[in-house]
């Protein structure tokens, strides 16, 4: 008995120390993981930053690739600097950049390397690679840079810089690492988990003095850094500079959208900047300037800046008329007791003669009776559920909501509802008379650019759209995110998008647009005049072409502009000639809209330090009333009467009314 238990014992022993052996074995004959780790003095494990994917326009050509550069690491605890004068003439720096650039490597890490200056290029690296090797402690590292085949589309594109702090942790996988790039803003950074590649990890044998010396086991354990994926963009470059040219001295957007897909075609932020300036070792310097800029170029206008509609707006109120069966193609109105005003056109005794002279008192009376469509007698009840109602059904078009672009920060503007009125009269305490505003597309009514070329684009297919989107492709196979290929529905029944159709039509051929029209394309267009509380008016026009077979749907804003036919139409018109002709015939026009200067009309407002006066000179920020969603005056509702354009100028704040004082 005892005999066995020893030999038990000694079995257990023996396999013990056979599973030691083994692992030992492993560890120092199998597994390199050590043995690099060991070697850490001859052998060193360099990382490979992939190459981000490139972008290309509709038909191919690049927008946007990787230029190679070289960054300048350091180790502060190996530096030994006899001569540092010599060092700063080396890379053109000034002691106290230095300094400065030493001390910040320091307080990251004093054994680890780490960024010293950045995107050197292969020129400057050539120059200067053998006089480093005098000075230890600094080394280099691939990089790359990107790079943009023109200076357009800063604000769509977007930017990369270097990660921060809060990204850092916050992060949900472990992938980036200090010094790392990441997309910030519009395309790179939507697209960063497909544009950024995949690290790869080489292995390099050097001497005590850190030269290179070789690949380590002839690269046996490296793993090759992959590219991002390619991005296909829906833009046509050419379309795009030419509206940029159009858009030159102005504040405003242009947004071209095609149609039967989705895709964007091109979309300007006025003013904008060259997306090279933020793609620089200089991007500090060059991100600071324009954000003291006072015309707001970093600021998106076509997702994110806010406006009344105005007149554009009542294409949709003439649509939902029609499919609630409030009025049939051929119903008219009369001007008598209307308190808005009209413009002084011929009759309008059908929709598609309101539509062509934009009359204002036809679609006072068309969102009346959708207000009032319901048997509810006491007209504060049937106001409420009146503009629920109507709500619904403009809500369908994409209004007072996101439509989910691959851009970030889309606002998502101003649809109200009952419950928005009675925050500030009080439930049942307002009526028709306190909104009609609304009917013209003023008031609380707030979209953006991308929302109004979208309304364009569904005008165009006859009731649906599909989400406006900048990719139309990702990678090899082109992928398309499926979000992007589900249809839309209004719920208008395409024949009676026809009267509005003809309207627009007439807009273009005789009516407010008339002046811009083009030979050759039938266009389908609407002028709208967005009301302004500081300065002048906003200039709006959005149309689609060609009428019969759709291929491009349009949206100008043009602040301070004044009527929607003087500025935001004919560089509307150009742009659709352009797109669809590949030429431009009128001359003439295309020239005035070019040398057209209305930077001078935007109201910079004032502010005064204690005991300056209000004369002091004007601040550096420049306040937009209808175009940044972050001014108050935006926000703060109110029903001004269209009767009195000077008080549709902004909102204003409503006043408590009891139903007795209410018209």
């Amino acid at each position: 008995m005892l005999e066995s238990r020893r030999f038990v014992i000694i079995g257990f022993f023996a396999l013990v120390g056979v599973i030691y052996l083994l692992r030992l074995f492993y560890l120092q004959v199998l597994d390199e993981s050590y043995s690099i780790e060991s070697s850490s003095n001859s052998i060193k494990r360099v990382t490979e930053i992939p190459f981000r994917g490139q972008i290309y326009d509709r038909y191919g050509k690049l927008i946007v690739y990787n230029t190679p550069v070289y960054d300048l690491l350091v180790t502060p605890y190996k530096v030994r600097m006899d001569d540092t004068l010599r060092f700063c003439q080396v890379l053109g720096i000034e002691r106290h950049d230095f300094d400065s650039l030493m001390a910040a490597a320091s307080a990251y890490s004093r054994v680890k390397p780490s960024l010293f200056l950045r995107q050197l290029s292969k020129e400057d690296f050539a120059s200067i690679q053998d006089i480093m090797v005098d000075y230890s402690g600094f080394e280099f590292a691939k990089s790359s840079l990107r790079t943009y085949t023109a200076p357009t589309l800063a604000n769509t594109l977007g930017y990369v810089s270097e990660i921060t702090k809060g990204q850092l942790e916050k992060q949900e996988e472990p992938y980036y690492r200090q010094g790392d790039y990441i997309g910030q803003s519009g395309v790179e950074r939507i697209y960063e988990n497909e544009l950024r590649g995949k690290r790869g990890t080489k292995f390099v044998m050097q001497n005590v003095a850190g030269v290179y010396k070789g690949p380590w086991k002839n690269g046996e354990l490296d793993t090759m850094a992959v590219a991002g994926e390619n991005l296909y963009t829906g833009l046509d470059l050419e379309v795009q500079q030419y509206a940029d040219s159009l858009m030159l001295n102005k504040v405003g957007s242009v947004v071209a959208i095609e149609p039967k897909t989705g895709q964007i075609i091109s979309m300007v932020s006025a003013p904008t900047y060259d997306p090279n300036s933020l793609a620089s070792r200089y991007f500090s310097k060059n991100f600071a300037a324009l954000a003291r800029n006072p015309y707001k170029p970093l600021f998106n206008r076509p997702v994110m800046a806010s406006y009344r509609p105005g007149s554009t707006f009542k294409l949709i109120q003439a649509l939902i008329g029609l499919q609630e069966g409030v009025i049939t193609p051929g119903s008219g109105f009369t001007h008598a007791n209307c308190p808005v005003g009209c413009h002084n056109h011929p009759a309008t005794s059908t929709v598609a003669l309101g539509v062509t002279h934009s009359c204002n008192p036809y679609f006072y009376n068309v969102f009346r009776r959708l207000i009032y469509k319901n048997n509810i007698k006491n007209t504060f009840k049937a106001s409420a559920v009146g503009l629920d109602a109507w709500h619904d059904d403009i809500a369908k078009f994409g209004i007072g909501q996101r439509l989910g672009i691959d851009l970030p920060s889309e606002y998502k503007g101003n649809l109200p509802n009952k419950k928005y009125y009675d925050r500030f009269y009080g439930e049942y305490r307002w009526k028709f008379s306190n909104i009609y505003s609304l009917s013209i597309g003023e008031g609380e009514l707030l979209i953006t650019p991308l929302k109004m070329a979208n309304v364009a684009a569904i005008i165009a297919n006859r009731g649906y759209f599909y989400t406006p989107h900048v990719i139309h492709g990702i990678g090899d196979k082109k992928s398309v995110k499926p979000e992007f290929l589900e249809r839309h529905e209004t719920g208008v029944e395409p024949h009676n998008f026809e009267p509005v159709i003809e309207g627009m039509i007439g807009a273009v051929e005789a009516g407010t647009a008339r002046r811009s029209r083009v030979e050759g394309i039938s266009i389908a267009g609407k002028t709208g005049t967005s009301q302004n509380k500081r300065g002048d008016d906003h200039s709006i026009f959005i149309a689609f072409a060609p009428v019969e077979d759709p291929k491009i749907a349009i949206a100008v804003f043009v602040e301070n502009a004044g009527a929607g036919g003087s500025a935001a139409a004919p560089i509307a018109n150009l742009i659709i000639e352009k797109y669809l002709s590949r030429k431009v015939t009128n001359k003439a026009l295309e020239e005035r809209m070019m040398k057209l200067d209305l930077m001078s009309k935007v109201v910079l407002p004032t502010t005064k330090k204690p005991g300056e006066t209000e004369t002091k000179k004007k601040t550096e920020e420049v306040k937009q009333p209808t175009g940044d969603p972050n001014d108050p005056s935006n926000r703060r509702p109110g029903a001004p009467h269209p009767a009195n354009p000077a008080a549709m100028r902004g909102p204003v704040t409503l006043p408590r009314q009891s139903p007795q004082k209410a018209l």
